[in-house]
């Protein structure tokens, strides 16, 4: 690929550009070099060791092909009539036979009688295998060199994107045919292991090329953590734990043996609560601790045996990450409303495969894995389709706050100054998951006059500036977006709860397109396919979908 450097930019050209550094962005990579093309990826972190998969194991949703009528029943249930059978059914096929080409590329996953079982991966030596596995294909990685804006042709066609370097303190500019977005959710800076990442960029890129985003009402996902050391969010271990208050007293917290999931945020709210996982078996300690393992490291650093000693616990925001909410898709391609504008993982809207349901744990992994391979294919294609010119369009930068100022003159705002308004409305129980109009609405004033401020002139005396001027302005947008989609679904679906509207509505069997920057709107797709007869479903086996 030519490359040519300047005093203070890298410039490169590719046919596709991967923004992420996560599964999605990885899988999208490497469909996108199948196909022939030169591909250029670029990664926030260090592409195999940050983001939220790096961080720990997970679950993968891949059914071995007798199971998969069962499996699909239980996510389109899951998903309350929100769900799309045909995208249930693609995603779980397209991840059942990609899994043994991870075996191919060096991956070892257990063995039962002989045969690989395939339905979880170890995250840092999964994203190592994918990463080694891309330099093999030749494809070229740009590490610690975050995107801040998407570049558009004069047809209005995605032509590249502009970010930092970091390491070398320098701006980038890559010209490219097509641009996968797959660099995430939002997690809004919670320190939710692995998710500081993902702070919503990809959402405020799409949305200022002229995209949509959808479901961002379904993005206040919390997860389970100790309280001391408020940062690994994995829930498993914590279906074996008696909760008690602070005196002790048993607060109960399951119904039919099974953890209620509306317990702990209510109890939160009243007093704190702690938690022992005393309800495990010996059986059931081995397994967990082998496959959750990262969830014991903090006990065993504090010295703390959470068998029989109790421990404080909180939630943590995970937002998008595991919720569902981003930008929406238009084909099968994982294409956006803008030409040449692809996006998967938790960077797109989750809905078809979860409705309003969280996507995390295996639906996640498995999402990852199909759709940064469509992606990746339908940007090659469409790259292709431009001709041996491509590199050669006019482009305008796309990006606005956070980069450029809308004021000139104004004040240069604080990035962290912004960033803790948001969190000061996002991070709340009684903000974000317990929701009705009067909090939303007072929210959704507060956050106004971030992006307000966000519209000022931005500190960007270093490449590190930039990048936190902009990571606060997408912050702001997401945070509004989210607010804005859960005041006008007037229902309690999926992971969204209003207090104020209580029930599930059967009539409002619709996703949330939402966009806007200045103004924003949101309007209903109806689904057309629901289906009057969904198929029968199996309760015996929901744990398979719900596992995280």
């Amino acid at each position: 690929m030519p490359i040519v450097y300047s005093d203070t930019e890298l410039q490169l050209t590719a046919d596709v550009l991967v923004i992420g550094g996560g599964p999605a962005a990885a899988w999208a990579a490497w469909a996108a070099a199948s196909q022939g093309v030169k591909v250029i990826i670029v990664d926030k972190g260090f592409l195999g060791t940050s983001g939220a998969a790096a961080a720990s194991g997970n679950g993968i949703m891949a059914p071995s092909p007798e199971n998969w009528e069962k499996v699909v029943s239980e996510c389109y249930h899951v998903g309350n009539n929100l769900a799309n059978l045909h995208w249930i059914e693609r995603v779980i096929e397209k991840t059942w036979l990609s899994l043994p080409l991870v075996e191919d590329w060096g991956y070892r996953f257990p063995k039962e009688n002989g045969e690989s079982v395939r339905q979880s991966y170890y995250g840092p030596e999964y994203m190592r295998i994918l990463r080694k596995n891309l330099l093999r294909v030749g494809v070229q990685i740009l590490d610690q060199s975050p995107a801040l804006e998407l570049l558009l042709a004069e047809d209005s066609s995605v032509a590249g994107a502009r970010g930092v370097q970091r390491q070398n303190h320098r701006t980038y500019t890559v010209r490219a045919g097509a641009v996968v977005l797959a660099n995430g959710g939002c997690a809004f800076l919670s320190k939710a292991l692995g998710c500081n990442t993902n702070t919503g960029d990809g959402l405020l890129m799409a949305v200022e090329a002229g995209g949509e985003l959808s479901s961002m009402e379904a993005s206040n996902y919390y997860g389970i953590s100790s309280a001391f050391n408020a940062t690994v969010t994995r829930a498993v271990p914590f279906g074996w734990a008696s909760y008690t208050d602070e005196a002790g007293n048993d607060l109960g917290g399951y119904i039919n043996g099974r953890r209620d999931p509306s317990f702990l945020p209510n109890a939160l709210l009243k007093a704190p609560v702690y938690a022992r996982f005393d309800r495990a078996t010996p059986e059931v300690k081995a397994v967990i601790e082998k496959s959750h393992f990262i969830s014991f490291l903090p006990y065993k650093k504090a010295g703390i045996d959470p068998y029989t000693e109790r421990v404080p616990v909180t939630l943590v925001l995970e937002g998008t990450v595991r919720g569902t909410g981003g930008i929406r898709l238009v084909n099968d391609s994982c294409g956006t409303k803008v030409p040449g504008l692809y996006a998967a993982g938790d960077a797109a809207s989750r809905e078809f495969l979860d409705g309003l349901a969280s996507g995390g744990g295996g639906p996640n992994a498995t999402w990852a894995i199909s759709t940064g391979q469509w992606a990746g294919e339908g940007a090659a294609a469409f790259a292709k389709s431009l001709g041996a010119h491509a590199h050669e369009r006019v482009v305008r930068p796309a990006g606005q706050a956070g980069l450029r100022s809308q004021y000139p003159g104004s004040e240069t705002f604080d990035s962290e100054t912004v960033v803790r308004g948001v969190q000061a409305e996002m991070f709340p129980l009684e903000k974000n998951y317990f929701r009705c109009e009067q909090r939303l609405l007072d929210s959704l004033a507060k956050l106004e006059m971030l992006w307000l401020q966000v519209q000022g002139n931005p500190k960007q005396d270093t490449v590190r500036d930039m990048e936190f001027s902009r990571r606060a302005a997408a912050l702001v947008a997401v945070a509004r977006w989210a607010y804005f989609s859960a005041l006008h679904r007037t229902e309690t679906r999926g992971e969204h709860i209003r207090i104020d509207y209580p029930e599930t509505d059967p009539s409002q069997i619709y996703y949330q397109a939402t966009g806007g920057l200045e103004r924003l709107w949101v309007r209903r797709d109806w689904v057309k396919d629901a289906i009057a007869t969904p198929p029968v479903l199996n309760t015996q086996t929901t744990a398979s979908v719900l596992k995280l």
